[in-house]
Order: C-alpha cells, then structure tokens, then sequence
C-alpha cells in the first residue's frame, strides 16, 4: 500500500504544482499566499484531530523542525528564482531524492537493492531530463547557493517525516505543529516586507499617472483577503498530500518514497502542455518516459 500512498500523494503535489504555477502568473504577494497555504493545513489538521484523537506525544515536536526546513526550501527557492537563473534552481528542486538516500543509509542503514537502485537512478535521470533547461550553463552559476539549499531543505523534511513515522509520533498532531511553525515563519516574513513596502513605494512616486492606475486596478484586483482565501485553497492539496506521505514513509524505502513523490513535476509539464499549449522538447518527453518506467520498475521491485 505505502507505493499507492506515495503516489496519491506525489499527485496531490502534483495539482499543488499547478496552482503554483497558475498563481505565479498573477500580481499576488507570494507570502500572504503561502502563509494562508500553511495556514490552512494548520487549521485541517487540528479539526480532524479534534475528532479522532491523535495523542499529542513528545515526538510531535519534530514537527517544528518539519516546518522550519519546509519554510527554509520554499525560501530558498523563490530566493533562488529571484535572483538566479530559473533554470538552475529547477533542476535542484528535482534533486532532493538523492539527499534522502544518503542520509537514510547512515541513520537507519536503509540500504537498496540493485533493482530498487537501477529504478531510482532511472526515476532521478527521468527528472533531471524534466527539470534541465537548455539555457543551463555551467559558467552562468549565480543563484547556485539558493538551489542547494533548495534540495537539502526539501531533502530534510523528507527525512524528518521518516523520523517522525519510526518514533511513532501522531501524524495530525505533528502535522499540525509543522503547519503552525510554517505559519508564524511565512506570517513574520510578510509582516516585515509588508512594513517595508511604503519605503520602497516612495521611491517611485514619479511614475507618470497613468502606469500608477494601471499598477493600482493591477493590485486591488488581488487582495489581502483574496490572497489569504485562496492560498487556504491551495493549502487543501498540500495538507492532504503530507497527510498522504505519512503512511507512504512508514511502509515504504525512504529514498524511494521521496522519489515517487518528486515526480509531482510531471503533472505541471501535463499542465503546461495540455493547458498552456506548450510545446515538449524531446527533452522533456525523454524525461517523463523514464521516470515512468523507472516507478514501473519500482513497483515490479516492491
């Protein structure tokens, strides 16, 4: 069952990635946005387990460290992507898989076996293929720094999620305190920027009239409590995806679990084609093809 819940919750990711994406193009303040995303999860959390009972052990408190790294990767990745080549934080992103492995064979001795191996190796070509972009040089490096923070943040939050199934802590309320901590990050890192913003709006006051209207209808038509509402919304696919993982990581191979999962990108390509009407480099087509085949082989394997 645990591939079943890796990839319900790989497509849970998935449906996230495309909000994400159809979000991005929007004028919305990321931070309001992925604080209602964390503040949502933490509201669910806490409602189901007002009804079922979850018992509030200590091991729950590794969900602090849950929702640090996850702020830390998600920070780390529009940081990258603001000031680096988007192409080299997209292909860390796809990277984090191979974290879990290595840190999963020094904590826990979990070791793979040659044909769980050959189908990771597969299933981390597959998206490597998906995430390397054409524009990717080697002597075009700046914004290296965020993408690898980027891919040991999502790699640690993984791992912490492994960690939290083999001491036995309570999945909704650990996940509750993830969601929370995750909140109170992204609500101060908004409440600072949105402190700032007068300053930096004065310094375009000699904008003409007419682009100061256009920008103005531009923002109002994203308000904070639209941006709130419907970065909740968004949260309903992350929460029911990390509540997907938990089983997923207890039963199953942690670095093949966290493969499984990073294959979310595929929806988005599937999204970008099919919706945008982009087209598909050979690249990308090699890259869905065998990632596919690797989790075919995965699931041949398990």
């Amino acid at each position: 069952m645990w591939f079943v819940f890796a990839v319900a919750a790989a497509t849970c990711f998935g449906f996230r990635g495309v909000l994400y994406h159809w979000t991005a193009q929007r004028p919305i303040d990321r931070n309001l946005l992925l604080l209602g995303v964390y503040l949502s999860g933490t509201i669910i959390t806490l409602c189901i387990n007002i009804f079922i009972q979850q018992p509030w052990s200590k091991g729950v408190w590794i969900g602090v460290f849950m929702g640090l790294s996850s702020f830390m990767a998600n920070a780390s990745m529009y940081r990258g992507y603001a000031v680096g080549k988007a192409s080299i934080v997209a292909l860390f992103t796809g990277l984090p898989p191979l974290v879990v492995v290595v840190i999963a064979y020094f904590l826990w001795n979990e070791a793979l076996s040659t044909w769980q191996m050959s189908a990771f190796i597969i299933v981390l070509i597959g998206l490597l293929l998906i995430k390397y972009s054409h524009d990717f040089k080697l002597d075009q490096l700046k914004g290296i720094q965020w993408g690898i923070l980027t891919m040991l943040f999502f790699g640690f939050t993984d791992v912490a999620v492994k960690q939290a199934t083999i001491i036995g802590a309570s999945t909704f309320p650990i996940l509750t305190v993830m969601f929370a901590t995750g909140s109170l990050l992204f609500g101060t890192l908004w409440t600072i920027n949105n402190a700032k913003r007068p300053s930096m709006q004065s310094q375009v006051k000699n904008q003409n009239e007419a682009n100061r209207h256009s920008n103005a209808e531009l923002h109002n038509s994203w308000t904070k409590k639209k941006t709130l509402g419907w970065g909740m919304f968004v949260g309903i696919t992350n929460v029911v995806g990390m509540i997907l993982i938990f089983p997923a990581f207890r039963e199953g191979i942690t670095g093949i679990v966290s493969a499984i999962v990073a294959m979310n990108v595929a929806f988005v390509i599937l999204y970008a084609r099919f919706y945008l009407k982009e087209n598909w480099s050979k690249r990308e087509v090699s890259g869905l093809i065998m990632a596919f085949i690797g989790i075919l082989v995965l699931r041949l394997a398990s």
